[in-house]
């Protein structure tokens, strides 16, 4: 026999057909509510890697030539110096000032950097005066000076492996690689 009154048994007949429907709606809603919302911004395009709002974290690295392309798509040859040395490129905040200093193919350079609105850009540079026996290094040597000297666009990537961008005026491309100062 059932505790329940027949009033009870009546209610809990009409609603009998009814349970299933009613679980699987409440399930439902449960789960829509946990489900991540979309940010408006989803169905935009990934993000640039070379973020020009990053360049603000170019204080005190060190960076290493690895890559020319110049305007016209070709790549231009990157040699080392005579004694096997890179091409580098070494921003630093020491005392207060924003210092450029590196090796340019044949001789080392120095100078200022500013960084204003995403772009880096460098004031006169000066550099030792050694002769270059190595003439590609020479050569590269005066183009890699005059590309710091006109600097239209600077983007860095941050992720793995971190890279700096320079883009001319002439629309060359320099890529550096982060390295270890």
């Amino acid at each position: 026999m059932s505790h329940l009154s027949a009033a009870a048994r009546a209610r809990t007949g009409l609603l009998r057909p009814l349970r299933a429907p009613l679980c699987a709606l409440t399930l439902a809603t449960l789960l829509a509510a946990c489900a991540m919302p979309t940010h408006p911004d989803s169905a935009a395009p990934a993000p640039d890697p070379y973020n020009p709002a990053a360049v603000q974290l170019l204080d005190d690295t060190s960076w290493e030539l690895t890559s020319w392309l110049n305007a016209d798509g070709t790549q231009r040859a990157i040699p080392h110096g005579d004694n096997g040395e890179p091409i580098k490129l070494a921003l630093s905040t020491d005392s207060g000032i924003r210092r450029a200093s590196g090796f340019s193919g044949c001789n080392r350079y120095m100078g200022t950097y500013a960084i204003k609105n995403g772009l880096l850009s460098f004031g006169p540079l000066a550099g030792t005066r050694m002769a270059c026996p190595n003439t590609l290094g020479g050569q590269l040597e005066t183009a890699y000076l005059d590309a710091l000297a006109h600097v239209d666009k600077t983007g860095v990537q941050m992720r793995e492996p971190q890279q700096l961008q320079i883009v001319t005026t002439s629309g060359a491309t320099l890529t550096f690689t982060h390295r270890s100062p």
